[in-house]
């Protein structure tokens, strides 16, 4: 789907810059909200309410770019885009992809942090 790296480097060798001994605690901060959003996307298709399917995926897209996490962000994007067409027949197949890519950038984040 994408050629997307699933961290920027880059990007979160300069939020570790810029956060310093304060980057933990915002890697922990985003896998932690990260995990809720996933589970408001679920509730969301649950209740088939593609509005906020919609606006969560938003959220989630931004905070998966703001932290690095590109690959992410753009299948939180394809979400978002289902949910403002009203159309949440493969919602279940964006989400599954959502979580993979997700227990993937958690472990890297992870590792990062053991660095």
């Amino acid at each position: 789907m994408t050629d997307k790296p699933h961290l920027d480097e880059e990007a979160l060798a300069e939020l570790q810059d810029v956060m310093e001994d304060e980057f933990e605690v915002l890697i922990q901060t985003y896998v932690s909200d990260s995990r809720e959003r996933i589970a408001a996307l679920k509730r969301a298709l649950e209740h088939d309410d593609a509005d906020a399917f919609a606006k969560t995926a938003h959220s989630f897209k931004g905070s998966c770019i703001n932290i690095g996490a590109p690959r992410l962000g753009e299948l939180c994007l394809v979400a978002e885009q289902a949910g403002k067409s009203e159309d949440l027949t493969g919602a279940d197949a964006i989400i599954q992809g959502i979580e993979e890519e997700f227990r993937t950038v958690s472990e890297m984040l992870g590792e990062l942090l053991v660095r």
